[in-house]
C-alpha cells in the first residue's frame, strides 16, 4: 500500500513539473532611461567682439545772459551783448559714434525642465574709434549792428561698456538655445565743449572784445540694458553666440566756464554770460562671442534600475 502511494505522489509530482514547463515565462519591463545630461548647466567664460553704432549723437550747448551788463553801453550797447549769448547756441550732431568693440565675459547656467535656461553673465569691453567731434558757426544781430559771429565746437566718446544681466531662454534642440537678457549696464563717458564768440569786425576801443569758454565731462555711468541672442553648443563644452544688446547711460548736464565780456580801450566788464552742454549716452551693441563651458555645478546623472 505505501509503495501505490509513493508511486502515485512521484507521478504527481512530476506531472506538475511538465506543466509547470509549459506555462510562458515573463520578464519585467526594461528600466527607463536615464535622463538626458544637463549640457549647459555650469560655469563658463568667453571673449567677444563685435560693434557699437547708432543712439544719441548730438550735443547741445546753450548760452544765457547773466544779466550783468556795463553802464556804458546803454539799452543798444545792451541788446548787442545780448547777442553774444544767443551766437553761443548751437545743436551739434556729433556722427555715427559707432566703433569696434572687444571683451569678455564670465557666467552661469542652470538648464531645468531639459529645454529651458536661466543664467547670470558679466562683461566688460574697450572700444576704438569711437570719439566724435562737431563744429558749428553763428552769427547774430539783435541791434541791428554789426552782428556777432560764434564758432561751437563739441566732441563725445564712449570709452568703455560692461554689463551685469540675467538670462532666459528656451532649447530648439539640446545644443541650440535662444534667450532674451537684460540688466545693468554701465560705462565710462566723455565730452567736451568749447566756444568762441566775437564781433564781425575788426578790434576797436569801446567795442566788446571776443569771448572763449569751453567745458568737459568725464565719468562712469550707470544705466540698463536689454536684448536678446543665440549660442550654439557647437563641441563640447564649446559653444559659439550672436548677440545684440541696446544700452542706456542716461542723459547728462555739464557747466561751460562763463563768457565775460569785456570794453576794449577800458577794460570794464561789458557782459556775462553763463553757458551748459547736454548730451544722452546710449546706443547698439551687435557682438560675436565663443564661451568654453566648465560644467562645474552640474548634478552628476544617477541612472536608477
Amino acid at each position: 500500500m505505501k509503495k501505490t502511494l509513493s508511486v502515485a505522489a512521484l507521478a504527481l509530482a512530476l506531472t506538475g513539473s511538465a506543466f509547470a514547463a509549459d506555462l510562458p515565462h515573463y520578464k519585467a519591463p526594461p528600466p527607463p532611461p536615464p535622463p538626458p545630461p544637463p549640457l549647459w548647466t555650469g560655469f563658463y567664460v568667453g571673449l567677444n567682439a563685435g560693434g557699437v553704432f547708432g543712439g544719441n549723437n548730438s550735443v547741445r550747448i546753450g548760452t544765457a545772459s547773466a544779466g550783468i551788463f556795463s553802464p556804458p553801453l546803454g539799452a543798444v550797447g545792451v541788446l548787442h551783448a545780448q547777442d553774444f549769448a544767443l551766437a553761443s547756441n548751437a545743436w551739434l550732431p556729433t556722427g555715427s559714434n559707432g566703433g569696434f568693440i572687444g571683451g569678455g565675459q564670465i557666467g552661469y547656467n542652470w538648464q531645468f525642465y531639459n529645454s529651458f535656461l536661466a543664467g547670470i553673465e558679466a562683461d566688460i569691453q574697450g572700444l576704438t574709434s569711437n570719439s566724435s567731434t562737431s563744429s558749428a558757426v553763428t552769427a547774430i544781430s539783435l541791434a541791428g549792428e554789426v552782428p556777432v559771429g560764434a564758432i561751437l565746437t563739441a566732441s563725445k566718446r564712449l570709452d568703455y561698456i560692461g554689463t551685469v544681466r540675467g538670462r532666459l531662454g528656451w532649447l530648439f534642440t539640446p545644443t541650440l538655445l535662444a534667450y532674451a537678457t537684460g540688466g545693468l549696464a554701465y560705462g565710462g563717458v566723455t565730452s567736451g565743449v568749447g566756444l568762441l564768440a566775437t564781433e564781425l569786425q575788426p578790434p576797436a576801443a569801446g567795442n566788446l572784445g571776443p569771448v572763449f569758454s569751453n567745458g568737459a565731462f568725464s565719468d562712469t555711468r550707470v544705466g540698463w540694458t536689454v536684448g536678446g541672442g543665440l549660442e550654439w553648443l557647437f563641441w563640447p563644452h564649446w559653444s559659439a553666440k550672436v548677440e545684440y544688446l541696446y544700452y542706456e547711460l542716461g542723459r547728462v548736464s555739464y557747466p561751460i566756464a562763463p563768457t565775460v565780456g569785456t570794453i576794449i580801450g577800458t577794460g570794464a566788464i561789458g557782459f556775462v554770460n553763463i553757458s551748459q552742454a547736454t548730451t544722452h549716452f546710449n546706443g547698439n551693441i551687435v557682438r560675436a562671442g565663443v564661451n568654453y563651458h566648465f560644467n562645474w555645478g552640474a548634478p552628476p546623472v544617477v541612472a536608477k534600475y
